[in-house]
């Protein structure tokens, strides 16, 4: 268990790649894309070569998140393929990369699957802040305005989006949007792991896991971790 965040695992299995890579492995007689790494900016083109494979059966999902706005897109491009998606045994799900994941036809995440949330911030960037607010109260006035302003887009482009997935906006209002943004010494908090029970009653999932305990085991190359990233 993680002290942190005690509702996730210590070591999370996210993969290290500084930008998302797209294998096609073919496991247990059925043909998997694996979807690994950071969503960088530039994931989009990749993700339609790799869906130009109509072999692919599957898609699973392991990576620390990334750009928000190009998660949304990949999990659209992904609905589009008509393609199911999953977080196998073992395998992490980020931030920008649960819009991947949502954006399967159908959804599993194994028994010890991962599928992580957090509070989505505009203001990690501290020393940023400082500067604006050393810079008088108009200018501090102006990126508090900034803040909420995206905040509120980007907030209204995750309701849009889950409506679509047929995924249940409670996830929102419930479980990611209570979380802390930003750690404080009180709560340094900033991670959510959902249950299976969750998993489940949000629609995250579309199968229960005790119903795909015959999916195919993951593969030995693919089993690291890495360190993750609250960047959505």
């Amino acid at each position: 268990m993680d002290p942190i965040n005690p509702t996730c695992p210590a070591a999370l299995n996210v993969s290290s790649y500084r930008e998302m890579r797209f294998t096609p492995q073919t496991v247990n007689g059925h043909r998997v894309l694996l979807a690994e790494g950071y969503i960088d900016d530039n994931l989009i083109p990749r993700l339609e070569a790799a869906l130009r494979d109509n072999s692919i059966e599957e898609i699973w999902l392991r990576s620390p998140g990334g750009n928000a706005t190009i998660g949304n897109q990949a999990g659209i491009l992904i609905r589009r393929a008509g393609l199911p998606t999953r977080i196998p045994q073992g395998w992490t799900c980020f931030s920008a990369c649960n819009f991947l994941f949502m954006g399967g036809i159908a959804r599993f995440v194994d028994n010890g699957g991962v599928f992580m949330v957090h509070m989505f911030t505009h203001t990690g960037d501290r020393q940023a802040i400082r500067s604006e607010v050393q810079r008088g109260e108009d200018n501090t006035i102006g990126l508090i305005g900034e803040i909420e302003q995206q905040s509120a887009l980007l907030a209204s482009a995750d309701n849009d989006f889950l409506i679509r997935m047929g995924v249940s906006r409670l996830l929102l209002s419930e479980i990611m949007y209570r979380q802390s943004a930003v750690g404080q010494s009180g709560n340094r908090s900033t991670r959510r792991c959902l249950t299976q029970d969750e998993v489940n009653r949000y629609n995250v999932a579309t199968s229960a896991w005790q119903q795909t305990a015959g999916a195919p085991s993951v593969p030995a190359a693919t089993r690291s971790a890495a360190p993750v990233h609250d960047d959505k």
